[in-house]
């Protein structure tokens, strides 16, 4: 274990990420707690400790290769943060680990999900992250959450257009939506276009990265709110994956 924990060091430092021997014993905890529960619920695929380092905790703590993340980070140290479909907790939770000043709130559909997420951060003292159950549809249209945040993440499988319809109504005026994706992505990047302009957004850039000590590929796609989500957004629970928007 101590090879694999110093090629995720390596991989952090080319990530330009130093961790303290505590943060690192934080993820163990976490891997711990991911692999104890993963037998009683579906949680993740990946359950090899080597690989959850990679493809888990490196796959979401690459977002710092992402200059408008660094900027927001750096210009603002107590940034709000909502993790859209975090699942068993990912980028939202890696992030927090990494990144201790962040505000984050991480959304989930499925209530076993966020028991296993509360479990997480009282296992792991974290402060200022909070876990709620529910639909982003209905979550985004209540006052308390919507467009109050700096930055939404989400590494949710859904596509761009409608994954834009669940996060961006979240994220304030000037705050940043940067969407983890996997694949070949040109096409749903020219058909979401229209999606993120009706949304309040604009399409920054896309960044494609290589996970460090490795042949697997990822994108972020960086989303700029330049202007409110019109209120009628997001539609009903169901429609924006059922209908996305044109």
């Amino acid at each position: 274990m101590n090879s694999s924990k110093d090629l995720f060091v390596k991989r952090l430092n080319q990530l330009n990420i130093t961790l303290s021997d505590e943060q690192l014993g934080m993820f163990d905890e976490y891997y711990h707690i991911l692999y104890e529960q993963n037998q009683y619920m579906n949680l993740t695929a990946i359950t090899d400790y080597d690989e959850v380092l990679l493809k888990h905790y490196i796959d979401c703590l690459a977002v710092n290769v992402v200059p408008d993340f660094r900027d927001l980070i750096c210009q603002k140290q107590n940034a709000k943060v909502i993790d859209v479909g975090t699942g068993a907790g990912f980028p939202g939770i890696p992030l927090k680990i990494a990144f201790p000043d962040l505000q984050i709130d991480l959304l989930d559909s499925l209530n076993k999900r966020i028991n296993f997420l509360n479990q997480v951060i009282e296992n792991l003292n974290l402060k200022n992250i909070n876990a709620f159950h529910g639909r982003a549809e209905d979550f985004a249209n209540n006052v308390n959450y919507r467009e109050k945040y700096d930055l939404c993440v989400s590494r949710a499988v859904a596509n761009l257009t409608t994954l834009s319809e669940y996060c961006l109504p979240f994220i304030k005026k000037d705050g940043l939506f940067i969407a983890l994706k996997s694949g070949e992505i040109k096409e749903e990047l020219k058909s979401s276009q229209n999606a993120v302009d009706i949304l309040g957004g604009t399409i920054l850039e896309v960044i494609p990265y290589i996970l460090p000590e490795s042949d697997i590929e990822r994108s972020f796609v960086v989303i700029k709110k330049i202007k409110n989500t019109p209120k009628k957004y997001p539609r009903k629970a169901g429609l924006p994956s059922k209908e996305p928007l044109q």
